[in-house]
């Protein structure tokens, strides 16, 4: 049995990581580590626990979170899992991160976005970035695995294909994204408080979201060329849930790569073949939240027209988009079955 533990485990992120790794047959939860809640019994903040997990909340001392753990997840807010990083990694444990600290290779680009100094960026370039659709046999071998942002993971998925097999100006990208408000996390903000939320719609960050630089880094090592999207995000009044619909033009015929398939969809089904948690829907259908609440799916519909091409992804931002994903990373470094824990 693996003993596996979670920095952060009072999160709506840290709550669904619990619920994945007490269904998972190969590991141990040997530590649940909380700032907030240290001392109260995990049943206590998640009834749903109750009778079925007796662990107390440890406050989240590095030392601690080692002596227990041979993987750990950290479900922190971004500026913060750096911190950790470097002791665990020198302790020889394996590191999960779903935060943004990790995630670039070039650590002004993180600072820009994110307006803090990065303190470890030695292990930066030994992160590897954890999204298993294009990056499974990194993270077999990795030590420290970036978990994608829940934007990113839907948006990337819904661009990968197009990107890598050149078939599309990359200068035409829009994404238009929605997520539900369990995105911002359990903090408590005003802005997304049930009063707020309900009822309401509306845009931010419009094209200055930390996830840009996140999707163009990845779109761009596909491409050979450098990516710039135009990503634009709203609120949904919903708990969760993300709908991406992402616009783009196709190149001239001359201008493509040989070897591509005769249609679109028949290029997607082709790159995600042997992909367990990628589902195509059927010519003419689109993905909505209902579809994937609850699961580590990212389901993806397409239209294509003569000279633009038209793609639609939905994920559980809490679930593909953060534990879910995090849980497959998991299986991947320590040589489980990918779907185990997950379906």
């Amino acid at each position: 049995m693996l003993n596996v533990g979670v920095v952060g485990a009072s999160g709506y992120t840290g709550e669904i990581l619990i619920e994945l790794l007490l269904k998972h047959p190969r590991v141990r939860i040997s530590g649940l580590f909380s700032q907030t809640y240290k001392t109260r019994a995990v049943g206590e903040v998640f009834p749903q626990f109750s009778n079925r997990l007796d662990t107390v909340f440890c406050a989240p001392l590095a030392k601690e979170i080692a002596s227990v753990c041979d993987l750990v997840f950290l479900a922190l807010p971004h500026t913060i899992s750096m911190n950790y990083v470097p002791f665990l990694l020198s302790r020889g444990k394996r590191v999960v991160d779903l935060s943004g600290d990790y995630r670039f290779k070039d650590y002004r680009v993180y600072e820009k976005f994110y307006g803090v100094s990065h303190k470890d960026t030695s292990n930066i370039k030994k992160a590897v970035y954890g999204l298993p659709e294009l990056y499974r046999f990194s993270i077999k071998r990795a030590k420290l695995v970036a978990n994608p942002g829940c934007y990113p993971t839907a948006a990337i998925l819904a661009l990968a294909p197009l990107v890598a097999c050149g078939i599309i100006r990359e200068d035409t990208l829009v994404v238009d994204a929605k997520s539900g408000a369990s995105g911002a996390g359990r903090k408590l903000v005003q802005e997304f408080s049930f009063c707020e939320v309900n009822g309401d719609f509306k845009a931010y960050k419009v094209n200055t979201h930390q996830h840009i630089p996140e999707i163009n880094q990845v779109l761009s090592r596909l491409s050979e060329h450098t990516v710039d999207v135009t990503f634009v995000p709203h609120l949904l009044p919903v708990e969760r849930g993300i709908l991406e619909t992402v616009y783009c033009f196709k190149k001239p015929v001359s201008g493509r790569k040989r070897g591509i398939p005769g249609t679109v969809r028949r290029l997607f089904a082709n790159f995600y073949e042997t992909e367990p948690f990628i589902r195509l829907k059927e010519e003419g259908s689109f993905p909505r939240l209902k579809d994937v609440r609850g699961t580590n799916f990212c389901d993806i519909g397409i239209k294509e027209e003569a000279d633009r091409i038209i793609v639609i992804s939905a994920i559980d931002n809490l679930v593909k988009g953060a534990a879910g994903q995090a849980v497959q990373n998991m299986n991947i470094m320590c040589g489980f079955p990918e779907k185990e824990g997950l379906l």
